[in-house]
């Protein structure tokens, strides 16, 4: 027993004492090292927490960290049977026999099990940085801040993310995190591209086809002049975004937004300020029930209908009601929620998000994230009344822009009038109204706003 003790607190120390010395120094060694190490990680990680997101999105390292996770729960699990064999189990009594394998085998199954599950996970993380995050061309940041534009797939049998349903800019500060959400509405017509891209050439007046949101589709049945592109549909909504907004996109993230929920019950749900019934279903379907007012706790597919719902209500509202999802998605999934709900996590993010954003880039999104989490998050909506999203003024959209940015880097002053919603209308479950505007479309703080 005090043999089998030892080898759980110092692999190796058995067989020093009682055994094979050579294997015993061998193994101490081993152990010795692989603890300096981890312990030089973690000391190292609490001031620079760069190092450990980036050992987290390496794979090159993720494969040797798992390689070295299931040799050494088969090297422990080997001496735990030397222990055993070492303290001449037959000459004890029969139960004794039986106590002391008993032990040996929980002992051997619970550190070899635990190292082998912990080989696992990191399987997991490597096949999710494989899988998701494939794209090897980096971007710098542009004017001190990284663009990434989120799209929200409007899923369906055979045609989720072809028509984006929703189309968000997330302007992030590359030193500090903080962030400006600047929203377009999927309704806007007669908006320029970008100069000097192949849907200004196509379309130098503006785009009068369709709606934003059916550039996509127009580039999909168009094809062939984006040659050498994987995701024609994306890159023509940039030229359009870019033309618009004058933002420079670094990257971009397409969301099936039907894969959403099962990311929210990874997560145990978001907590969400529901201001009046939100109907579930619509869209061109029944709807089924109501998700009830007040500050409720929910699952992933109410707060799905939460932020697409459009009955008893219009798409600037929606669009308000996501600004308060995504700003609770980031205030309240803390290291430690996806840790404790890791595989979970990155079996819903497998399937729910498609992005061109570099795996070696990971690391330094998930610094700004975390530090995004402590400060407030603006927003930025481009709807009505202050746009008129069927003839948009592109000069004043690139200025309210520019200023909302510069608001978010402390180099701006605030608004002369700050408006206050404490007694505002409640429309679509949002505060405000279709000809006022609704709090949390244009914000300095979305927090307070939703």
């Amino acid at each position: 027993m005090a043999l089998m003790l030892m080898t759980l607190l110092l692999p190796g120390s058995a067989q020093l004492v009682a055994g094979n010395r050579r294997v015993g120094i061998a193994a101490l060694r081993i152990w010795l090292v692989l603890v300096a190490t981890f312990l030089a990680t973690l000391v190292v990680g609490i001031f620079w927490h760069e190092l450990i997101f980036r050992l987290a999105s390496d794979t090159f390292a993720l494969f040797w960290i798992r390689v070295g996770l299931m040799a050494l729960a088969t090297g422990w699990a080997v001496l735990f049977f030397d222990a055993w064999r070492i303290g001449q189990p037959l000459t004890l009594s029969l139960g004794h026999r039986r106590a002391v394998v008993g032990v040996n085998g929980v002992l051997c199954l619970t550190v070899a099990g635990s190292l082998l599950f912990g080989a696992h996970l990191v399987g997991v993380q490597r096949h999710l940085m494989l899988t998701m995050f494939g794209s090897d061309q980096v971007t710098g940041a542009h004017d001190g801040r990284y663009n990434v534009l989120l799209l929200g797939g409007d899923s369906g049998a055979g045609r989720w993310g072809l028509r984006p349903d929703s189309m968000t800019v997330a302007s992030i500060d590359a030193d500090t995190g903080r962030t400006v959400l600047i929203s377009l509405p999927r309704n806007m017509q007669n908006f320029p591209f970008v100069r000097g891209s192949v849907m200004h050439e196509q379309f130098p007046d503006g785009f009068d086809a369709d709606y934003l949101n059916g550039v996509s589709t127009w580039a999909g049945d168009n094809t062939e002049l984006f040659r050498g592109s994987d995701n024609p549909g994306v890159d023509a909504t940039i030229m359009a975004i870019e033309g618009i907004t004058g933002l420079k996109i670094n990257y971009w993230a397409m969301v099936n937004l039907e894969g959403f929920k099962d990311l929210v019950d990874a997560v145990g749900g978001v907590t969400l300020n529901v201001r009046q019934p939100i109907p579930v279903g619509g869209l061109g379907d029944d709807v089924t029930g109501y998700i009830q007012p007040g500050v409720r706790r929910l699952d992933g597919h109410d707060t799905l209908w939460f932020a697409r719902a459009r009955d008893d209500s219009d798409d600037y509202s929606r669009m308000a009601r996501q600004k308060c999802v995504m700003n609770a998605m980031l205030q309240q999934i803390s290291p430690q929620v996806a840790l404790r709900n890791f595989e979970k996590i990155a079996d819903a993010s497998s399937a729910m998000i498609s992005t061109n954003i570099p795996g070696s880039e990971v690391d330094r999104f998930i610094s700004l994230a975390l530090k995004a989490r402590n400060q407030k998050v603006s927003t930025l909506s481009l709807v009505p009344p202050m746009i008129n999203t069927a003839d948009p003024d592109i000069r004043l959209i690139k200025t309210k822009v520019a200023e909302s940015i510069d608001r978010a880097e402390g180099t701006a002053p605030p608004p002369n009038k700050q408006k206050r919603h404490d007694g505002d209308p409640v429309t679509g479950g949002s505060i405000g109204s279709f000809s006022t505007g609704y709090a949390a479309n244009e914000a300095d703080d979305l927090g307070s706003a939703c």
